[in-house]
């Protein structure tokens, strides 16, 4: 396939992915998969939906304990805080260490306001459900219509 095409057809974004490729596997000798791979995507991921009482926030963070996470919500910001613990095992040799470790820290911009007092998070099997209710304000009211 020629670079910057996917799927037959010509895509800038594809062919920007392969530049940088190229440039790094010519400088580096490694691919963007290979070098700092953390630096191209979003960490953590998440998926963030609405109902009618609620938002949910959903992320996949598979080997992360419940100790090492911290969420907040600051006016209208979602923050999840990620702290990995560096670990080694002694007499072995690493050929590749893809899984982060330290500090990560994702914030969201929520889009209709919370109560932050009733903030709920969850962490099960590797998924973290956090819910946040939304503040009254937020809420759709029904409005009573008068007439003769």
């Amino acid at each position: 396939m020629r670079r910057g095409f996917q799927h037959g057809l010509w895509n800038p974004f594809q062919q920007l992915r392969n530049e940088m490729d190229r440039l790094l596997t010519d400088f580096f000798g490694a691919t963007t998969e290979e070098f700092l791979p953390s630096m191209f995507r979003a960490q953590p991921a998440v998926n963030v939906w609405e109902k009618d009482d609620a938002l949910i926030v959903e992320s996949e963070i598979p080997g992360v304990k419940s100790e090492e996470l911290e969420i907040s919500v600051t006016g209208n910001q979602l923050s999840i805080r990620i702290n990995r613990a560096e670990t080694s095992e002694e007499g072995v040799t690493y050929h590749r260490r893809e899984r982060p470790v330290g500090a990560v820290c994702r914030v969201l911009q929520l889009p209709v306001e919370v109560d932050a007092e009733k903030v709920e998070a969850v962490l099960r099997d590797g998924v973290l459900t956090i819910t946040l209710p939304k503040a009254e304000s937020a809420k759709p009211r029904k409005i009573q219509v008068a007439g003769n």
